[in-house]
């Protein structure tokens, strides 16, 4: 299970959610919408199976505004990471089978989600802060300190998957956080080095089964969320043409697999 959030560029002010914020679509700060993602993936494939508009606080504390756009007035304004687990939450209550769960770190800076995803034995490895803290050796140290003490052995040179000039190869280590784990579960901060420049250095926060191993951590399953354009301004119109774009990819997944195992008959309807 995989969170990320994608941007809808827009031209005006009225559509739902809209103001100048960055954009991952347009990798700058853009006037847009930003919807928050919750995608599934698998060997078989991959689809977007979750979705929640991103309602910045110049919205939510204009009321009217909000009305205009069909905004309820008990809808409040809510961080990414949380709207991520309020979509984690359905998933969980609906009972989608799934073995571990991943963000960048928009979502794994949020502490309260791990805490969240811990509580309820969810396995996860998300993107974190150089910054970020965990407890070691009776007080809080930062995760590029903690990685810093390392020694040269710790790294082991592993693939993150095929990209597309072949395997996507970096030096990662992990470092065990035996604080608050629970019987049978580990925590870990995990770290990717690039090969060619050692000074780059992407750093995890990682909770799951304890003898999970590092090849597990590493292949991290990368599929983002892709742009569908919609000049609705009604926060349901857009709700509905997102959902309706989101079966079809679902579809078109589905019946890749499909066609994949050999069974070319069309997919059973919805």
């Amino acid at each position: 299970m995989i969170a990320d959030e994608t941007g809808f560029l827009k031209k005006g002010t009225r559509s739902a959610g809209v103001q100048r914020q960055y954009s991952g679509t347009a990798g700058r700060t853009e006037n847009c919408q930003v919807g928050v993602f919750l995608a599934y993936a698998s060997v078989q494939g991959h689809a977007l199976i979750d979705r929640e508009l991103y309602l910045p606080q110049s919205w939510t504390g204009d009321r009217d505004r909000c009305r205009g756009a069909g905004i309820p007035d008990d809808v409040e304004f809510a961080p990414k990471a949380q709207l991520a687990q309020v979509m984690l939450q359905r998933v969980i209550d609906a009972g989608v089978p799934f073995a571990w769960f991943t963000a960048d770190e928009v979502y794994g800076q949020a502490k309260y989600l791990r805490r969240w995803l811990e509580e309820r034995d969810v396995a996860y490895v998300m993107a974190i802060r150089c910054s970020d803290t965990f407890p070691s050796g009776g007080a809080e140290q930062r995760a590029d300190a903690l990685t810093a003490a390392l020694p040269a052995r710790s790294w082991q040179r592993l693939s993150a998957g095929a990209g597309a000039h072949g395997p996507r190869e970096y030096h990662w280590a992990r470092i065990a956080i035996e604080a608050g784990a629970k019987t049978g579960r580990g925590r870990w901060l995990l770290a990717r080095r690039s090969l060619r420049d050692p000074a780059e250095i992407a750093y995890y926060a990682c909770y799951g089964p304890r003898r999970s191993r590092l090849r597990n951590a590493s292949s991290r399953p990368r599929t983002r969320p892709g742009s569908t354009t919609t000049r609705s301004a009604a926060r349901r119109a857009r709700h509905a043409h997102i959902t309706l774009s989101m079966l079809a990819l679902a579809w078109l997944a589905a019946s890749r697999a499909r066609a994949a195992k050999g069974d070319l008959a069309p997919a059973p309807r919805a």
